[in-house]
């Protein structure tokens, strides 16, 4: 899991996914290639991070943020915390 918020874009795709809302893929960073987001969700998922359901051709995304504050207590919050840092520097 610590690898795969171990990377700029995926920690941008958390951070975006933040307010526990369910999210198109497409509309999540639509400047980067799709070929190299498809990699990004796979990453996040198989880490157990985002969860992706499937409506027609869309793919929906969310964070799992009920499920890692349990088994990694503050490590979200951290995280974000370090993208907003980041961002503002």
């Amino acid at each position: 899991m610590l690898a795969a918020l171990g990377h700029p874009i995926r920690l941008e795709i958390v951070h975006a996914l933040a307010s526990g809302d369910e999210r198109f893929c497409g509309e999540i960073l639509p400047a980067e290639p799709k070929s190299s987001m498809t990699h990004q969700w796979r990453a996040l998922r198989e880490a157990g991070v985002i969860r992706q359901r499937r409506d027609g051709r869309k793919f929906y995304l969310t964070l799992r943020r009920a499920d890692l504050d349990a088994r990694f207590p503050g490590l979200l919050d951290l995280t974000f915390a370090e993208v907003a840092r980041l961002s503002d520097g």
